[in-house]
């Protein structure tokens, strides 16, 4: 894990580098002025000699300019590589992220990968900048400041030696103790943050159910889970405090009181103890250093292993080594296909599937909730693989193609329509980057969408809020489809993509389709019949498998699933005329 982390340092290695060097040097000076300090005690104001004074005041004075300005440029390195590092790790987990198969994807929610794109980045950004920073200034100021306490009394430095274990067990216990509930914390910030986006995307279906309060409810339960478990682990390492006080306090005692009495015997000048003090007041303060990056180190570790799981997780669906680049026409073949979202699972999605769709036709896919219709057309554009068997398209295995390439010939408008912030020319050119004026005008026609467009305040170049909060569920279909369309596919698949249109507008989209795209393969999975009836195939999709082939006459006789469901629709077309 840190191996992995540690290569999102990157451009900033001269940074990371630097930043320990200067600290060093803010030290190095640090530790030589308490030995200035007890020579211009007992050597000048002792002796009254003013130029010892003076001499060794300049020294000082130098020595902590010096240190000061070791100590300015380690902050600035240290912030520096600590913010890129903090950047590089965040665009590695969203370019990483891109890559994801939906299988990939399955395995995070998005309130988690936001969580561990922000707060846990800020956690091991935190840690990060403490390490370079001040758990290089730790070590380095105990090591110096011991070995020039053993220079000036090495009876009083063993006190040293005996406080250093003392404060390591306690700090060991801190975070063994700590550790399991941060982690802990963090896996509820998901929580939490899925009960806001939960909210604010359902923020309509809330207020028309007046369920305001049973969201406050929910959310406060999380907040107070979240309060808890952090009471719980900052009570531990509130611990860290007053461990290292009480060891300060009594090694400041210790070495005062022993220097005193050697200052009275004779053999210790006032001076070396307040040397001695001062290096005594520089041990314990990096000891004390050291546990608050040991600290942060324990908060920081379960945000670093959290951000490893997404920069470790590698998309099951790769390139092959010699791709292919062009996909010859739109025909389709599933060729025993099984189907299952988990590897392990015994039951399978699809079940033995072996269909042929020609090039150019247009198919329908009906079947009842859970029949695995979606499932069967995400395989297409190999947003996932087959379990066994395989699926062709264009006569060649889909796993033989460049992923770019397949996915550029197969066009899907899913299910959740998304619009994005923008225009509505810029959502329409996802299809088509370099799409003209006048090709998004064609496309919009074709998808019925050129009219309602046409009469926004600003025309295609009205701006669509964040999910197309400020258009209908229809007219967001509809651009979905022209999206799709602009792409110019050799396989356009329609998800249930036509729900939100009246019957009529649903009509005229399947004849613009039929006349302007013939040679483009149409998947079409509806919930009405007349969105199918006039299909070249229709499939009928029962718990998985392919129940009947056929068109809407054969069907009617052979089907029983599909001649029920027209039967229910067309009585319910009679019941509504009839009102």
């Amino acid at each position: 894990m840190v191996k992995r982390l540690a290569r999102y340092i990157g451009e900033y290695k001269r940074e990371t580098i630097l930043t320990p060097v200067m600290m060093l040097g803010e030290v190095a000076m640090e530790v030589v002025v308490p030995l200035l300090m007890a020579s211009m005690i007992d050597n000048g104001i002792e002796l009254g000699n003013m130029g010892t004074v003076v001499s060794t005041g300049l020294m000082l004075i130098v020595c902590v300019l010096i240190s000061l300005t070791f100590g300015i440029l380690g902050a600035r390195f240290g912030s520096k590589a600590a913010a890129g590092f903090s950047r590089n790790l965040t665009k590695g987990m969203y370019y990483n992220v891109q890559t994801f198969s939906f299988n990939n994807i399955d395995k995070f929610s998005t309130s988690s990968l936001v969580t561990r794109m922000t707060t846990d980045v800020n956690n091991v950004q935190m840690a990060f900048m403490m390490i370079i920073r001040v758990a290089a200034r730790g070590p380095a100021m105990l090591i110096f400041a011991t070995i020039m306490s053993f220079s000036v009394n090495p009876d009083i430095a063993v006190v040293f030696l005996i406080a250093i274990p003392i404060l390591g067990g306690g700090l060991y216990f801190i975070i063994r103790k700590a550790h399991p509930i941060f982690e802990r914390v963090f896996k509820t910030y998901d929580k939490l943050n899925n009960v806001v986006q939960e909210n604010l995307r359902g923020i309509r279906v809330v207020k028309s159910f007046n369920r305001e309060a049973h969201e406050e409810e929910k959310m406060g339960a999380i907040s107070n889970t979240i309060y808890k478990d952090f009471v719980k682990a900052e009570k531990i390492v509130a611990f860290n405090t007053p461990l290292m006080q009480t060891s300060i306090y009594t090694c400041i005692i210790l070495v005062s009181w022993i220097g005193g009495r050697m200052i009275v015997g004779g053999s210790m000048t006032t001076g070396q103890l307040m040397s001695m003090i001062s290096y005594a007041g520089q041990i314990l303060m990096s000891l004390m250093m050291l546990s608050f990056v040991l600290v942060m180190i324990t908060i920081a570790r379960a945000s670093a292993e959290r951000i490893d799981e997404v920069l470790s997780e590698k998309t099951d669906i790769q390139n092959p080594p010699h791709p292919i680049m062009t996909v010859k026409d739109g025909s389709i073949d599933f060729d025993h296909v099984n189907f299952s979202y988990k590897k392990t699972a015994s039951k399978l999605c699809l079940n033995d599937i072996n269909l042929h769709i020609p090039s150019g036709s247009t198919v329908g896919i009906i079947g009842g909730t859970g029949s695995a219709k979606s499932t069967l057309v995400q395989l297409v554009p190999r947003l996932y693989d087959p379990t066994v068997g395989s699926v062709k398209v264009g006569g060649l295995d889909t796993r033989e193609y460049d992923i770019e390439a397949l996915r550029e010939a197969v066009a899907m408008v899913l299910q959740k329509n998304v619009l994005f912030s923008g225009t509505v020319k810029e959502n329409l050119r996802w299809g088509n980057e370099s799409a003209t004026d006048e090709e998004i005008r064609e496309v919009c026609k074709l998808a019925q969408a050129d009219g309602f467009v046409s009469e926004m305040p600003e025309g295609y170049d009205t701006y669509i809020e964040q999910g197309g909060t400020n258009v209908s569920g229809g007219q967001k279909q509809r651009l979905c489809i022209a999206r799709a369309l602009l792409k110019k596919p050799k396989i356009l698949i329609l998800d249930d993509s036509t729900s939100a249109v009246d019957t009529k507008t649903d009509a005229l989209i399947r004849q613009a389709f039929a006349e302007k795209i013939p040679d483009t393969t149409k998947l079409i999975i509806a919930q009405r019949i007349s969105s199918v009836q006039e299909a070249d195939m229709i499939i009928v999709m029962d718990d998985g498998k392919i129940s009947t082939v056929g068109k809407h006459d054969e069907l009617m006789k052979k089907s029983a699933i599909y001649r029920e469901v027209y039967e229910s629709q067309m009585k319910g077309g009679e019941e509504d005329g009839q009102n």
